[in-house]
C-alpha cells in the first residue's frame, strides 16, 4: 500500500520535473499525438538499445533491433524499468505491453524515433492499470550505425527518452 501511495505522490511532481509545463501544450508530431488521452504519468528513460547482426533478404549481415533495457527515472530516483515487448513495468508491480502505432523521426540520425504505442495488455492495479497509450519522446541515441561481421553478434546503443503514459480522457 506504501508503494502506491508513494508512486501517485511523485506522479503529482512528475510535470514540474520534465520542465514542460501543461501536458495539455507538450507539442507532439500529429502522427504520435494522443490529444483525447490525460497523463498517468512521464518519466525519463536512460539504458540501450540492443541490436543483433542478422542476415538481410539480399544476403548481407546487418544490425536488426532486438530488444530495449532502460531504467525509469523520477527525480533521479527508479520507478520502474523497460524491456522487450516492449513493456513498462513500475516498481508497484503494474506492468503495460505496447504496440507501435506511430512514429516521428528523432532529431538527428543518432536518435532513435518518437513513437506512440498502444497497450495491448496490461497486469496489476497499479500506476499504469488504466494506462492506453504511451509516447517515447525527446530520445537521444539509441541508433546503430556501422556494419556488423558475425551473424548472432550483439551491440548495445546508449540511449534517453522520455516516456509519457497516458489515460482516456
Amino acid at each position: 500500500m506504501t508503494r502506491n501511495v508513494t508512486l501517485l505522490a511523485l506522479t503529482t511532481v512528475i510535470v514540474p520535473f520534465m520542465g514542460i509545463g501543461d501536458l495539455a501544450t507538450l507539442r507532439v508530431p500529429a502522427s504520435i499525438a494522443a490529444p483525447d488521452d490525460k497523463a498517468v504519468a512521464v518519466v525519463h528513460a536512460e539504458g540501450a538499445q540492443i541490436y543483433e547482426c542478422e542476415t538481410t533478404s539480399g544476403g548481407k549481415l546487418s544490425w536488426a533491433f532486438r530488444e530495449p533495457i532502460a531504467t525509469l527515472l523520477l527525480d533521479g530516483k527508479t520507478v520502474g524499468r523497460h524491456y522487450a515487448g516492449p513493456t513498462w513495468e513500475s516498481v508497484d508491480g503494474s506492468t503495460v505491453i505496447g504496440k507501435t502505432v506511430g512514429q516521428a523521426p528523432g532529431a538527428t540520425a543518432d536518435d532513435i524515433p518518437w513513437l506512440k504505442l498502444a497497450i495491448e495488455s496490461r497486469h496489476g492495479s497499479g500506476t499504469f492499470a488504466k494506462v492506453v497509450t504511451v509516447q517515447r519522446i525527446n530520445t537521444h541515441g539509441g541508433v546503430a550505425h556501422g556494419a556488423c561481421s558475425q551473424m548472432g553478434g550483439l551491440r548495445s546503443v546508449p540511449y534517453s527518452a522520455d516516456y509519457v503514459f497516458l489515460r482516456k480522457g
